[in-house]
C-alpha cells in the first residue's frame, strides 16, 4: 500500500486502515466507470482484536500482506461483517480458515448470505447481532446499528464508542482510488445515487440514527476516511435521501440519430441560458447512462429529447428512463420533446415512463419535431421554457 495512503487512512494505534486500493479498476460492477476503486477494511487491536470487513478478491494478496503487517503475530477473535457484497466479502472463507478460532459477527441475514456464498460451513462460528448491541473488545465497544437496505438487507453499521469511530459500511463512501486524493464530493453524488439512492428512506432511517451518535470518524467500505468533513456529509445525504434536488438548473440529456434532435436541443439550450438559467446537455449515444442518472437527480429540472426509433423510444434515452424509474427517480419537473419523421412515438412512451414516477411534473406543451426544427416552432420551445421556470 502507498504509505502516503496507509498514513492518510489511519484512524488512531488502535484502528488501522488494512484495504486495497484498486487504481487500476476501469468498470465496477460490470456497469459504473471509475477512476480506480478502494476496499476498506480496517483492524481494531485491542484485547480482542477484530477486522472489519474484507476485501474484493482482486486485492486479496495484497489484503493479506498488510492484516500480517498490522496483526504482527496477532490472532484476531472476531470478523465484523457488515455488507456481504462480494467486493468486501469475498475474503470470509479464507480468512475463516486462517484464524480457525476467530468468531464472525454479522446481522442474521449476512448469516444466511455467508451460506449462499462459500462452501465452508461456517455457521457454528456465526454469531447474529441485533440493533443495538454491543461487542466489547477491551478498551473498545462496538454497538452494532441495524441498516438494512443500504443497500443489501443485511447491512449493518458499527460504531465504536471509546474512540467514536463509525464503521459505516456501504454508506458515505465514493467511487475513485484513494491515491488519486481526490476530493469526496467530485464522485460521491455519482456513487450514491447508482449505487445507494434508490433505498432513500432506509437512508434517512439510518441518518436519525447516525444524528444520535457522537461521530468523530466515518470510516466507509469505498473512499476516504472522514474527520472534518462529517458535518457537510450527513447534510449533502439527506438532501440527496429525500429525493430533494442538490442545485438548481435543468438537465438536458438527449438520444438523437442522426443530429437534428441534438441541433435542436443545443440551440435551446443556449436560449435557456441567455435567459438566465443553468443548463447542463448530455449526449446519451456517447456517455455513460451512469453520468446522466446522477446529473437527472442532482438538477432540479430536466428536459428530455429523443428521436422514435421503431415506434419506441430511442434505446439510449430508453435506458436512461429504465434506470431512473428503478432508481425511484421522482419530485421533479420535465419537459419532453420528441422528433419523428413519419410516425413520431417518443413522447408518448416517455410520458409513460414518466407518470409512473412518484411527483414529476410534466411541463406542457410536449414538443414534436418533425425531422428538423423549423423557424416556425419556436413558439413551442418559447411555450416551454416558460413552463419550466
Amino acid at each position: 500500500m502507498n504509505e502516503t495512503v496507509r498514513q492518510r487512512t489511519k484512524i488512531s494505534d488502535d484502528i488501522r486502515y488494512a484495504g486495497f486500493d484498486d487504481t487500476e479498476l476501469e468498470i465496477f460492477e460490470s456497469q459504473f466507470p471509475v477512476e480506480g476503486i478502494s476496499y476498506n477494511s480496517y483492524v481494531i487491536l485491542d484485547e480482542k482484536t477484530a477486522i472489519m470487513d474484507t476485501v474484493d478478491k482482486r486485492g486479496t494478496e495484497a489484503y493479506f500482506e498488510e492484516l500480517s503487517r498490522i496483526l504482527q503475530g496477532t490472532e484476531p477473535s472476531y470478523l465484523v461483517v457488515l455488507h456481504m457484497e462480494p467486493d468486501h466479502a469475498a475474503n470470509i472463507e479464507k480468512l475463516a480458515k486462517m484464524y480457525p478460532d476467530m468468531e464472525i459477527v454479522g446481522s442474521a441475514v449476512a448469516g444466511r448470505l455467508i451460506s449462499q456464498f462459500f462452501d465452508s460451513d461456517l455457521s457454528p462460528r456465526f454469531h447474529a447481532v441485533n440493533d443495538g448491541e454491543t461487542l466489547s473488545l477491551g478498551k473498545h465497544t462496538l454497538r452494532f446499528v441495524m441498516a438494512p437496505m443500504v443497500h443489501w438487507p443485511e447491512v449493518m453499521v458499527a460504531y465504536e464508542q471509546s474512540e467514536k469511530v463509525l464503521f459505516s459500511a456501504d454508506a458515505f463512501g465514493t467511487f475513485g482510488a484513494l491515491e488519486n486524493n481526490e476530493e469526496w464530493i467530485k464522485d460521491a453524488p455519482h456513487y450514491y445515487f447508482n449505487i445507494v439512492g434508490k433505498h432513500g428512506a432506509s437512508v434517512q432511517a439510518l441518518l436519525k440514527k447516525a444524528a444520535g451518535l457522537d461521530i468523530s470518524v466515518i470510516a466507509p467500505l469505498h473512499g476516504p476516511v472522514h474527520r472534518d468533513d462529517i458535518s457537510f456529509i450527513m447534510e449533502r445525504y439527506d438532501t440527496w435521501s429525500s429525493y430533494r434536488p442538490d442545485r438548481k438548473g435543468i438537465f438536458m440529456p438527449y438520444a438523437s440519430i442522426h443530429g437534428h434532435t441534438k441541433q435542436a436541443v443545443l440551440e435551446f439550450a443556449k436560449e435557456l441560458e441567455a435567459a438566465g438559467e443553468t443548463v447542463v446537455t448530455m449526449d446519451l449515444t456517447s456517455e455513460d447512462v451512469s453520468e446522466a442518472v446522477e446529473q437527472a437527480f442532482l438538477y432540479d429540472r430536466m428536459i428530455l429529447a429523443s428521436s422514435t426509433y421503431d415506434l419506441e423510444i430511442f434505446p439510449p434515452m430508453n435506458d436512461l428512463l429504465h434506470h431512473l424509474k428503478i432508481k425511484n427517480f421522482r419530485n421533479r419537473k420535465v419537459g419532453i420533446i420528441e422528433n419523428g419523421s413519419w410516425a413520431p412515438m417518443a413522447a408518448k412512451k416517455m410520458r409513460e415512463y414518466l407518470e409512473s414516477m412518484e411527483g414529476i411534473t410534466i411541463a406542457e406543451p410536449v414538443i414534436t419535431i418533425r425531422s428538423a426544427k423549423k423557424s416556425t416552432d419556436e413558439a413551442k420551445f418559447k411555450a416551454l421554457a416558460e413552463a419550466m421556470r
